[in-house]
């Protein structure tokens, strides 16, 4: 049973004073039969009042407001958790008795959210490959074809894409990190009827070095016919198990970002997160490093403004590997 201390720190800082700044957060882990949280504590400039409630979606969800004028906003968060096996699935039901089971629920709660696709012009081609094999195996099957297919074409770059990039602009790259790769991933699911759901939290270190370590980290959650939600890692083609630590479930990142939030000013903002990770070893648990903070490629939020989605495009636009990609389409 694994045992991890994270830290995890996320820091805004203006150019001038702001005020009224709301914010919520998903930062709170998951207690269950897998996930066994010790201790957890949050620290926030200024000390606001967090009020917490539990969402649609099963989310614990801490929401605070910062109200007189500040050039920084630190929220910092550090927790303690022991992380179980999974129970390792035996697909031994016939496929047939299983897609069934799927076409049973497809329009029951909650499953018809996590079927439901997002508008994108690349879901046609989406659909014509993850119904190219036409469920010739059963849905875990599938799902592992979908999540090696992703990882062997997709290629694991930071900086390429924003919290803010469309499915679309993904799929165009085929390129990016983990929450770009969960997004595809849970396309691909539901186009076959796979109940699919996205999820937030964090990579624990290992022997063998895990794309998204010292970061928050994004997965899948796939609904198995006659065993449950399977997590899916795309980034790392791999089963999730007791190295991931999971803090919220939902259709999409949106429902999951860990901080967000709005503030009444005209000042631009900086974002700085980081992610320290120490774990169990030999019975010991290893010195907790103070997380080293970089710089998130996110546009800023500022109330009754649409400066966010001006600045979405600007980054879309001076991607460097975008503009790699398409010098090389203009040579072919």
């Amino acid at each position: 049973m694994p045992k991890f201390k994270i830290h995890h720190i996320t820091k805004y800082t203006y150019d001038f004073p702001v005020r009224d700044s709301t914010n919520q957060i998903l930062l709170y882990p998951v207690n269950d039969g897998f996930q066994q949280v010790i201790s957890h504590k949050l620290k926030i400039s200024g000390n606001p009042l967090i009020e917490t409630y539990c969402d649609y979606y099963g989310n614990e969800v801490g929401a605070f407001m910062k109200v007189d004028l500040h050039t920084e906003l630190c929220i910092d968060s550090r927790l303690e958790v022991n992380t179980l096996p999974v129970p390792v699935l035996k697909d031994n039901h016939p496929k047939e008795e299983q897609w069934e089971q799927l076409k049973s629920i497809q329009y029951k709660v909650p499953f018809i959210d996590f079927l439901t696709q997002e508008a994108a012009d690349s879901l046609v081609r989406i659909t014509e490959i993850a119904q190219h094999h036409n469920l010739k195996t059963t849905p875990l099957g599938e799902a592992k074809r979908f999540m090696e297919l992703i990882y062997t074409h997709f290629k694991y770059i930071k900086g390429v894409t924003t919290a803010e990039s469309t499915l679309d602009e993904v799929w165009k790259l085929k390129a990016g990190v983990c929450q770009d790769f969960a997004h595809v991933l849970l396309a691909m699911l539901r186009a076959i009827n796979i109940p699919a759901r996205y999820v937030s939290g964090y990579i624990c270190p290992c022997e063998n070095e895990m794309r998204g370590e010292g970061a928050t980290h994004a997965w899948v959650e796939a609904y198995i016919p006659f065993y449950g939600w399977l997590g899916l890692d795309p980034t790392n083609n791999c089963i999730v198990d007791d190295l991931h630590v999971r803090l919220a479930v939902g259709r999409n990142f949106s429902d999951c970002s860990p901080v967000r939030g709005t503030f009444k000013g005209v000042a631009k903002q900086k974002l700085e997160v980081g992610v320290s990770v120490s774990y169990e070893n030999n019975s010991s648990l290893e010195p907790l490093k103070e997380p080293a903070l970089f710089e998130e490629n996110t546009p800023a939020t500022e109330d009754d403004s649409d400066s966010s989605k001006n600045e979405t495009k600007k980054l879309i636009q001076n991607n460097s590997y975008q503009k790699y990609l398409e010098m090389m389409q203009q040579q072919q």
